[in-house]
């Protein structure tokens, strides 16, 4: 009976070993969006593939020893900020064509680039921790084209708020569905597909906080405490019915900003702010809004 137990006791523990390992290897490692991945599935590649065929440049920009790929967009307005565009965990800059007409109107640039490990960057991903840098990083080659405003979304979303709160030369962020705490998302996606979560994704968290350098509670991430500390406008817009992101986490960090606001759109998810018209035609209304302000 002893050696039953025993067993049974060392079968859990090589399974849970397993799946912990499994979540770890996927946070670090998320699925790319490349152009190959956009063409199989019929959708625009780049910027000029769009249906207003805008006109882009091509460059890179080395960060923590990587090489990270931009698209380089010219707005229609010129007197307009330079919006820097990050995108979310397992997304890529392809995500951001979605948003780029309605970036490029009030914008005389339009950034975006591919976070490391996904899309066409090397390297892996830290879950929002080590791409601060690399954002600022980014900031430092287009500091003097003008009003710097920073965009994302989830991963993005929060990335931007932590890099603005270090940086004062920011004129502006718009964070499109964030969440506070790095475990939100994962949690979240996890249980919405019926996977195993309660035991293993904490266990996984708490080990990546540990190679990540943030520790085990994950130190300093919490983005309402970044957003605490801008001294920027701060857009927060958000689905009201995001399972992913909850919303009241929108409320939360644009609460905590000294300047910041909300705009949650009726209805929407977390990723189909963009894909559904009238989602759309909101989450447009607010940027051009918020542009026209920091024009102004």
């Amino acid at each position: 009976m002893a050696g039953l137990a025993l067993l049974l006791a060392t079968g859990g523990f090589v399974f849970l070993t397993l799946i912990v390992w499994q979540v770890m290897w996927t946070l670090r490692r998320p699925p790319r969006r490349t152009y190959s991945w956009a063409v199989s599935r019929g959708r625009p590649g780049d910027p000029r593939e769009l249906a207003s065929a805008l006109s882009y440049a091509s460059w890179t920009f080395t960060s923590r020893g990587l090489s990270l790929p931009v698209w380089d967009v010219a707005g229609t307005a010129p007197a307009g900020p330079v919006v820097i565009v990050s995108h979310g965990w397992g997304d890529s800059r392809l995500g951001g064509l979605a948003r780029l007409e309605s970036l490029t109107r009030g914008a005389s640039r339009v950034i975006l680039w591919d976070l490391p490990g996904h899309g066409e960057a090397p390297g892996r991903s830290s879950l929002g921790v080590g791409e601060v840098d690399d954002l600022l990083a980014l900031i430092e080659q287009v500091d003097d084209a003008g009003p710097i405003v920073l965009y994302g979304w989830s991963l993005g979303a929060g990335m931007s708020i932590a890099a603005a709160a270090r940086e004062p030369r920011v004129a502006g962020v718009i964070a499109e569905a964030p969440y506070r705490l790095a475990i939100t998302p994962a949690w979240n996606v996890m249980r919405l597909n019926h996977l195993p979560h309660r035991v293993n994704l904490p266990i996984a968290m708490w080990l990546v906080g540990m190679r990540l350098g943030v520790g085990p509670g994950w130190r300093g991430f919490d983005r309402a405490d970044h957003a605490s500390k801008l001294e920027c406008p701060l857009l927060v817009v958000h689905g009201s019915d995001d399972e992913i992101s909850p919303v009241e986490d929108g409320r939360e960090i644009a609460a905590a900003a000294p300047r910041g606001e909300i705009v949650a759109v009726e209805g929407a998810g977390h990723n189909d702010l963009w894909s559904e018209e009238a989602f759309a035609s909101a989450c447009d209304g607010a940027i051009q809004e918020f542009l026209v302000r920091l024009t102004a």
